[in-house]
């Protein structure tokens, strides 16, 4: 279990990095956004390709930032069931639906999405609006984020069964009150 434990810091590492870049995207998302319609009202003048890049941009953050989400424990779920659960039912509840929801619908859907992105790269395909962006860039994220977000749910599924076996503390409660830019207090891991 010591190697897998080292497999998920790993993981964990790797989404950690991959949010904080993402952070920026958001930014220059806003940069985006704000310049276009600051040059579209005032000179009257816009391009599709400043849009589409917003849209990649959106897309990105969402995309790449799934499995830095998990990492968090700030995604979607119903508290209001599980909260009424002991910690270990929670966590076994954490795992089938790791096992059986997470990873398969992140594997298929990064499988489905790999030959939608190598049509488009081979085809150099372009957006059908005038001035519009390649499209391949943004249909590689699909299956890239899905990667990551796989990847997280193996680190999660490892943290969980090794949380069971007692041999580390609640992976859970590590990120519960932990915004975006937490610094771990000293003595936190």
């Amino acid at each position: 279990m010591g190697a897998l434990l080292r497999l998920s810091r790993l993981i964990d590492a790797l989404s950690e990095r991959i949010g904080h870049i993402v952070y920026w995207m958001i930014l220059v998302s806003v940069l985006v956004s704000s310049g276009n319609a600051v040059i579209r009202y005032s000179f009257d003048r816009s391009s599709n390709a400043w849009l589409e890049l917003q849209w990649y941009l959106f897309a990105s953050v969402f995309l790449l930032c799934s499995g830095y989400t998990l990492l968090r424990n700030e995604h979607i779920r119903i508290d209001i069931v599980a909260g009424r659960f002991s910690v270990r039912t929670q966590t076994w509840i954490d795992i089938v639906g790791t096992v059986f929801f997470l990873l398969p619908m992140a594997l298929i859907i990064m499988k489905l999405g790999w030959p939608v992105f190598l049509d488009s790269f081979s085809r150099h395909e372009m957006s059908g609006n005038a001035g519009g962006l390649l499209r391949w860039p943004v249909k590689l994220l699909i299956p890239v984020g899905f990667f990551l977000l796989s990847l997280q749910g193996l680190s999660e599924l490892i943290k969980r069964i090794a949380f069971l076996q007692g041999l580390i503390p609640d992976p859970v409660q590590r990120h519960h009150h932990a915004g975006p830019l937490h610094q771990p207090a000293p003595g936190e891991s």
